[in-house]
Formats: C-alpha cells, sequence, structure tokens
C-alpha cells in the first residue's frame, strides 16, 4: 500500500489535472494544486491589505487606534453613524481575514 493513506489523497478529473499542469507549467499535479492554492493566498492577501490601507488612508490611523477612538467617542464623528459603524465592520473583517490568510501561507 501507498504511505500516504486514502484520506489525504484526492481525486481530480483528468481534464482538470491536466489544466492545473498546463496552468502552473508545473509536471506533477500535487505541485501544480499547491502552486495555484500559494498563488490564491498571496493574491487575497494583498487584495486584503491594499483594502486595509484604503482604510488606514482615509481615517488617518490603524484599525486598532480606530476601534479605541469608537470606544472613547474621540473619533470627531458619530461612532454609531452607518458611516462609522460600516466601515468599523468592514476594516475589522478584512482584518481577521488577512491573519486568517497569512497563517495559511507555506
Amino acid at each position: 500500500m501507498n504511505s500516504r493513506s486514502a484520506e489525504s489523497r484526492i481525486e481530480l478529473s483528468p481534464r482538470l489535472g491536466s489544466l492545473l499542469v498546463r496552468v502552473t507549467e508545473t509536471p506533477e499535479l500535487e505541485a501544480a494544486l499547491w502552486k495555484v492554492l500559494s498563488e490564491y493566498i498571496d493574491l487575497k492577501t494583498a487584495s486584503i491589505e491594499e483594502r486595509i490601507e484604503a482604510f488606514e488612508k482615509k481615517w488617518g490611523m490603524s484599525f486598532d487606534e480606530f476601534a479605541v477612538r469608537c470606544e472613547a467617542d474621540t473619533l470627531g464623528e458619530d461612532p454609531y453613524s452607518y458611516d462609522v459603524e460600516s466601515d468599523y465592520w468592514e476594516w475589522e473583517a478584512a482584518e481577521t481575514l488577512l491573519q486568517h490568510y497569512k497563517h495559511l501561507q507555506p
């Protein structure tokens, strides 16, 4: 029996396997899949970092400072307004998702 357990194997259609190998220009299917996943994580991370930078530029501070100032009501704007709250939730989600993707990076 193969040293890999049946649980660690995946099955792909020949068409999908061929596409992965051609797209990544990698001869081995597993290496091609790792390359696609790694590049996907890099792209997602870059996209999220851009979104976070846009919030930092808009508010002139990091999310941590923004959260503290919202809590202390020292933001200079109503922390319960739609614009502030929606930025807060979207920014917090982006920060959380960024940490998630960074932990997935090989």
